[in-house]
C-alpha cells in the first residue's frame, strides 16, 4: 500500500526570524522631533544673523579706528624723526665740544713749551749777564793790580786844573755836571736818563766833537795820557783800552761824573771812589 503523501508547505527562510523592518513612528513623535529641528535651525539661523552682524560691527568698528591708528603712528613717526634730529644735533655739538677741547689742550702745551723754552732762555741770560759781571770785576780787579795805583791829584793840582778848564773843556765839564742826578737807563742818550757812554758822547758833542757811541771805543778815541795828569774834560774809563766797560768825565779837583749805574744814577765822585784804568784826551 502507498503511502499517503504529505503535502509540503513551502516557507521563507526568514520565516523564523523576527521582521527587522523598525516599527513606524507615531505621529506625536515626527511632530516632536520636527518641532525640535526647527528650534535648532532657528537657533543656527540667530545664531548667524548675531555672528555676521557681530562681523559687520567689527568691521565698522576697525573702519572707523583706523584714521585714530593713523593719527597715531604719524605722531610716532614725527616724534621719531625730532629724535632722530635731535641726537644728530647732541652728536654734531659733542664733536665739536671735543674737537675744541682738543685744540685747547694742543694750545696749552704749546704755551707750556714756550714757557719753558722762555724760562730756559731767561735762565741762560741771567747766567750770562752774572759771568759778564763777574768778568767785568775781575778785569778791574786786575787792571788795578797791574796799573800802579796813581796818587789821586793833590789839593793844589786839582784846584789849578779847575781853573785853568776853558774853552771847549769847560763846556764839556758844564754839561756834565748839569745832567747830575739824572737816571740811569742802559741806552738812554738823554735827555733826561743816560747810560755811560751815552752822556759822554753828548757832552762832546756840544763842542762839535763826534765820539763813538760806545765805552769800548770812547777808551781809544783819543790820546792816552797818566792818570797822575789829567785835564778837566779827559775822558776816564774802566777796564782795559778797547775793552772798556764803563767811561767817564774828569771834571777836575779830583772829581768826576759819570751815569753810574741804575741805583746811582748820574753821580759827581772823587777818584777815591771808584779809581779809573786809563783816561784818553780828545781836547
Amino acid at each position: 500500500m502507498e503511502e499517503p503523501l504529505i503535502p509540503v508547505v513551502a516557507m521563507s527562510h526568514t520565516a523564523h526570524i523576527r521582521s527587522h523592518r523598525k516599527p513606524r513612528r507615531s505621529a506625536s513623535k515626527i511632530a516632536m522631533r520636527a518641532g525640535v529641528a526647527g528650534g535648532v535651525l532657528s537657533t543656527l539661523a540667530v545664531a548667524g544673523a548675531s555672528a555676521s552682524a557681530s562681523a559687520a560691527e567689527s568691521e565698522t568698528t576697525q573702519t572707523l579706528e583706523l584714521p585714530t591708528l593713523t593719527a597715531d603712528l604719524s605722531a610716532q613717526v614725527a616724534q621719531s624723526a625730532e629724535a632722530t634730529q635731535l641726537a644728530a644735533a647732541n652728536f654734531e655739538l659733542q664733536a665739536e665740544r671735543d674737537a675744541a677741547a682738543a685744540k685747547a689742550a694742543q694750545q696749552a702745551e704749546k704755551n707750556l713749551a714756550e714757557a719753558k723754552k722762555k724760562e730756559a732762555e731767561a735762565k741762560k741770560k741771567a747766567e750770562e749777564d752774572a759771568r759778564r759781571v763777574a768778568a767785568e770785576r775781575a778785569s778791574r780787579s786786575s787792571g788795578r793790580a797791574t796799573l800802579a795805583a796813581p796818587a789821586a791829584p793833590s789839593a793844589s793840582t786839582a784846584s789849578t786844573s779847575a781853573s785853568t778848564a776853558t774853552g771847549s773843556a769847560a763846556t764839556v765839564v758844564a754839561f756834565v755836571k748839569a745832567q747830575v742826578g739824572d737816571a740811569y737807563v742802559s741806552g738812554g742818550t738823554g735827555p733826561s736818563s743816560w747810560d755811560c757812554s751815552g752822556l759822554v758822547q753828548a757832552a762832546f758833542k756840544q763842542v762839535g766833537v763826534d765820539l763813538p757811541r760806545v765805552s769800548q771805543s770812547q777808551s781809544t778815541a783819543g790820546t792816552q795820557v797818566s792818570l797822575n795828569n789829567l785835564q778837566p774834560g779827559d775822558i776816564l774809563y774802566w777796564g782795559g783800552a778797547g775793552s772798556a766797560y764803563h767811561v767817564a768825565v774828569y771834571v777836575g779837583g779830583g772829581m768826576f761824573v759819570g751815569a753810574q749805574n741804575p741805583s746811582s744814577g748820574v753821580v759827581e765822585k772823587p777818584l777815591s771812589y771808584d779809581p779809573p784804568s786809563g783816561a784818553v784826551r780828545v781836547l
